[in-house]
Order: structure tokens, then C-alpha cells, then sequence
């Protein structure tokens, strides 16, 4: 697992240690940890206290690399900080996209709608045809009717 972490001292073994500020929860994406975490990093050299730092930590607590944080960090400020994308803008575009995509699920709903009408409307004129060529049908035999009653 990879964290981001400050290193501290510890008041009781005067070791260093390291406190848990968030964890990577997937490639681009990391969760604050809002709880007080702390890992002994009994076999790392030379992290000063404050330090900021990226440590890779197994399972069993076993500290596997640690490096500074100061470039991963100036990396975020270069790609995020410095062209306007703030987290304030970040929950603006996630609102405005939910809002277009209820938008068109509604629109998607409409047309459903106005569909199912025009199958319906299509369905009723296909019957009024039918009646209409049944009719036809109908008065076409009675005028052959009078027609045979007028010349017998």
C-alpha cells in the first residue's frame, strides 16, 4: 500500500515514525485519513522530522521504500493548482455534469414517451384504414347490388 505520510519523532522511544495523511486507494486516486495513524520506521535512514514522504508499506507494516514528497507534490501543484483547477471547480463540474446527465435522462424519457405515442397513433390510423378499405369494400358491393336490382 502506498501512503502519504509525515515524518515525526516519537516522544517515547525517540524513534522516528511515521503518521499516516492519506492513502492511495487506486492509480490517480487518494483518501485522507482522518484518524491518527502511525507507523514505526524503525529500519529507515535519515527522514528528518516534518518531512513529507511517499512510503510503500506491506501488509504486515514492513516499510519497502519511502522517498520525499517535494516533487509528487510540486507535480500536483503544476497539474492541478496552476490552472485554475481547484477542488471548488472539480465539485462545480461534477454538479454540472450530474445536472446534464439527468438533463438527458429526462430528455431520453420524453422520447420514449413520444414514441410509444407515435406507435400508438400509427397502430390507431393502420385500424381506421382497415375499417375505411372494409367500408369501401362494403359500399362497393351494395352499388354492385342496386346496380344488378336496377337492371333485372
Amino acid at each position: 500500500m502506498r501512503y502519504f505520510a509525515e515524518v515525526q519523532k516519537n516522544e517515547l522511544s525517540g524513534g522516528v515514525e511515521l503518521r499516516i495523511l492519506a492513502k492511495q486507494t487506486s492509480e490517480n486516486t487518494w483518501a485522507v485519513i482522518d484518524k491518527e495513524y502511525v507507523i514505526p520506521a524503525v529500519d529507515i535512514e535519515s527522514p528528518k522530522e516534518g518531512w513529507l514522504v511517499l512510503v510503500e508499506v506491506s501488509e504486515n507494516q514492513q516499510i519497502h521504500s519511502i522517498e520525499k514528497a517535494k516533487d509528487w507534490v510540486l507535480e500536483l501543484v503544476q497539474q492541478y493548482l496552476t490552472s485554475s483547477i481547484t477542488p471548488t471547480f472539480l465539485q462545480q463540474e461534477a454538479e454540472r455534469a450530474e445536472h446534464w446527465r439527468q438533463d438527458l435522462t429526462l430528455q431520453s424519457q420524453e422520447l420514449a414517451r413520444k414514441n410509444l405515442e407515435m406507435e400508438a397513433r400509427r397502430e390507431q390510423i393502420q385500424t381506421l384504414e382497415q375499417d375505411l378499405e372494409q367500408k369501401k369494400k362494403q359500399l362497393e358491393a351494395w352499388e354492385e347490388d342496386l346496380k344488378r336490382r336496377g337492371n333485372s
